[in-house]
């Protein structure tokens, strides 16, 4: 992706393998190369609930280190506002990865553990509070999910709805918002 130029706040949106990611950790090695004082935090919400899962949390990982070698990864699948204020710096830029599945942790309890309510920090105002005060660049990624056929059961229907309005708060509170399909970013919103 030549030449990016990295928004003071971006929500990236788009299917599975769409080029979501690989679009962040652009955005990211562009910011890393553009002085060497600036920094770059990754943090990441999916939970290994799983054999599956933990693999592929491991292969993120590992790809990861090799494509942006100088940005960290930070673990934290619910206290998503507390974590973007902790780690935001006017020379950091934060790359939030998922949207998603900090809904999904937030929304849908896990096999051996109650169910979570939205807490103060935990909740679409809260988020929306933290892109606000963001002290340097920060990239959201969010799955677009509500593109489809409309599902089959209640709970499904709920989760792309709270889905599908998580996603409008955070465009609203974002300079940018990206589509990406088939690896190809599209600017909905802001300037590329």
């Amino acid at each position: 992706m030549p030449d990016l130029r990295v928004a003071r706040s971006e929500l990236i949106l788009g299917g599975q393998k769409s080029g979501k990611t690989a679009r962040a950790e652009a955005l990211a090695a562009a910011w890393l190369a553009q002085a060497p004082q600036h920094e770059a935090v990754y943090i990441a919400t999916a939970q290994a609930w799983d054999e599956e899962m933990r693999e592929r949390i491991a292969r993120h990982r590992r790809d990861r280190a090799e494509r942006v070698p100088r940005m960290r990864t930070v673990e934290e699948p619910l206290a998503l506002a507390q974590a973007i204020g902790a780690h935001s710096r006017p020379g950091t830029l934060v790359v939030v990865d998922c949207l998603t599945l900090w809904l999904t942790a937030m929304l849908m309890p896990a096999v051996g553990r109650e169910g979570t309510a939205l807490t103060a920090d935990a909740s679409p105002a809260s988020l929306a509070g933290a892109i606000a005060a963001c002290a340097g660049p920060l990239v959201l990624i969010s799955n677009e999910i509500g593109m489809g056929v409309v599902p089959l059961g209640r709970d499904v229907r709920q989760f792309v709805d709270s889905l599908g309005t998580l996603n409008q708060q955070a465009a609203a509170a974002c300079e940018r918002v990206t589509l990406m399909s088939a690896g190809v970013p599209m600017t909905l919103k802001g300037s590329a």
